[in-house]
């Protein structure tokens, strides 16, 4: 794993985070409350719901732009998942490109192609320069993303077969 010169600290803490994922050595493990085990397409729209809390959390802190900014891309995401789980034969391994979450969402008919590819853009031009790029994220950026992604979850929500699971109903 490493040539030697690379802190111990790191090296215990990458082996207790892998551990942690395998679920190894952990005894009885402690789940997030509120995410469904039941389907994919459950734990994924609980998971959007969840974020969406972390969201108003944030909000409430006050200045936590880039966290907000990104939270909310993944809500959206993890909403449109849902949807698409929920309505297709689409398993969890179709969504390991984040944008395919936009083009997947005009497909089964969630939103129009328009729509559909303003948000991808969204995500391609502000979510990259938001994380990777030099900008400064703002409070304007972070309520309006936070208003898109509660309106997509909402609607999504709205537009399921299947009820009852949502969390922020």
């Amino acid at each position: 794993m490493s040539n030697g010169s690379d802190p111990a600290a790191v090296l215990d803490a990458i082996e207790r985070a892998q551990d942690a994922f395998e679920m190894v050595g952990r005894g009885r493990t402690v789940f997030e409350e509120g995410i469904s085990a039941d389907a994919d397409w459950e734990t994924q729209l609980t998971k959007a719901c969840r974020l969406l809390e972390v969201v108003d959390t944030l909000q409430a802190q006050d200045g936590y732009y880039t966290a907000v900014i990104e939270v909310c891309f993944g809500a959206i995401e993890r909403s449109i998942e849902a949807y698409a789980l929920s309505m297709t034969n689409d398993t969890l391994q179709d969504f390991q490109d984040h944008q395919f979450s936009y083009d997947r969402a005009h497909q089964i008919g969630l939103f129009e192609r328009d729509t559909a590819v303003e948000m991808k853009e969204l995500y391609s031009e502000n979510r990259t320069e938001s994380y990777y790029g030099g900008g400064r994220p703002t409070e304007e950026q972070a309520e309006a993303m936070t208003e898109l992604a509660t309106a997509v979850h909402q609607f999504v929500v709205s537009q399921m077969r299947e009820g009852g699971v949502c969390l922020c109903a």
